[in-house]
């Protein structure tokens, strides 16, 4: 069997292993949705409040639907010796990540998808204003928080531990980066600490491209790029098979 075909197996396993996991498919799929649903609601007859949100959550769902979900698969699959056991089968390495890199992939398209569905059909919120930037942005969101995902679980000593060592980075990137409100706001200091993160930056790039908000794209995807650099770098240096 091609590596492709293993690959493609790799795939449709980690969908079933994802859904039959409610912890996984709640907070790393249905969360960002959840809050979506919550704070629109807040804010419906808000027009200029919902055009900042729903770039928001869409941001909010790329970083949750890779960096949270691969450093936890990561961290439990090395904890319990599978990475080891994967690395001594002749299953090429690619096909194995290819497939369990793919499933965080179409989870990020989908949530992403939904929450701009969600924003024009339930809150009036209009199409996106440029759609091929919209799917550029994610596609680098995607790469970026994803190889930071696998870089920041080689930091992470146990799986019992893993839930406070995501929490204590995707909490206040969260609410610092705009997610629900322009970060614009923000007291100057946690402004700066903003700007240095690339959550705030694919947002921006995502208001940009969601409802035409007058932003950098261009400096805005430079600065994902050099993290999503940055975290394949550190992913590939510090990978460990072993617990």
């Amino acid at each position: 069997m091609g590596g492709l075909a293993l690959a493609w197996r790799q795939f449709r396993l980690e969908r079933k292993l994802f859904w039959r996991n409610p912890s996984a498919a709640f907070f790393n799929f249905f969360l960002p949705l959840i809050l979506l649903v919550l704070f629109a609601s807040v804010f419906a007859d808000d027009p200029d409040q919902l055009e900042v949100l729903i770039p928001g959550i869409a941001g909010l769902s790329v970083m949750a639907t890779t960096f949270n979900a691969l450093a936890f698969n990561i961290t439990f699959l090395r904890e319990q010796g599978i990475l080891k056991r994967v690395r001594g089968t002749p299953m090429p390495l690619a096909s194995y990540f290819g497939g369990l890199l793919g499933s965080a992939v179409v989870n990020a398209a989908v949530q992403v998808a939904l929450v701009v569905v969600i924003g024009n059909v339930a809150y009036g919120v209009a199409w996106p204003h440029d759609p091929l930037a919209l799917i550029g942005f994610t596609a680098l969101g995607v790469v970026c928080f994803g190889a930071l995902g696998i870089a920041f679980a080689n930091a992470i000593p146990n799986f019992d531990s893993a839930p406070a060592y995501v929490n204590a980075v995707f909490l206040p990137v969260m609410f610092v980066s705009g997610v629900f409100y322009s970060a614009d706001s923000l007291p100057r200091v946690l402004e700066v600490f903003a700007q240095a993160l690339p959550l705030k930056h694919l947002i921006d790039g995502l208001s940009g491209a969601i409802v035409g908000s007058q932003v950098d794209m261009l400096g805005a995807a430079t600065i994902v790029a050099g993290w999503a650099l940055s975290g394949v770098l550190l992913a590939v240096r510090f990978f460990r098979w072993e617990a």
